[in-house]
């Protein structure tokens, strides 16, 4: 086996969960994330002896990969959860904010989706979001205010929801 791909085993093994936090975040479903991690890991795998950081270009990959996605697609899914018994009152609590958070993030464009989740979820500097996404550090400052200022709108508006959901 070449050395470059003990290499890229190596990197799967080692950042793999980190790669599958963020395509998460960006996705908001668990088998969407794993096949987008899956999708730019086959596309990075033929260019893996020559990138430099290959953290920062898998990012680049899936972020890219998901615009082209967005693009086709402009319908939304809308996702649901019914559960069959009812969660003690905490859980559901948490059940609740965490889906009021993952709807006000899936109505946001999808730039500023991916400028929120490298920036606040993956951490990543201003300057490491801007390459990642091909624009200015201004273009990520105003994206992450204007996305951070509806997810407010949005979450507060769904408060009276939530906090009923926890008298429960």
């Amino acid at each position: 086996m070449p050395r470059d791909d003990e290499g890229f085993r190596e990197f799967v093994d080692t950042r793999y969960v980190e790669l599958l936090r963020i395509a998460y975040h960006l996705t908001g479903s668990a088998h969407e994330a794993e096949d987008l991690v899956q999708s730019a890991l086959v596309k990075v795998l033929g260019r893996w002896g020559r990138i430099d950081d290959p953290v920062a270009y898998l990012r680049r990959v899936m972020v890219n990969h998901l615009s082209s996605v967005w693009r086709r697609h402009r319908m939304r899914e809308v996702l649901t959860a019914i559960l069959p018994d009812r969660p003690a009152p905490d859980a559901a609590y948490g059940i609740a904010e965490r889906q009021a958070v993952y709807a006000a993030m899936r109505a946001l464009p999808a730039r500023t989706r991916a400028v929120i989740v490298l920036r606040y979820l993956a951490d990543l500097p201003e300057a490491e979001v801007a390459a990642a996404l091909g624009c200015s550090v201004g273009t990520v400052k105003s994206r992450a205010s204007r996305g951070l200022a509806r997810l407010r709108e949005a979450l507060e508006a769904d408060a009276p929801v939530i906090e009923i959901e926890r008298a429960l």
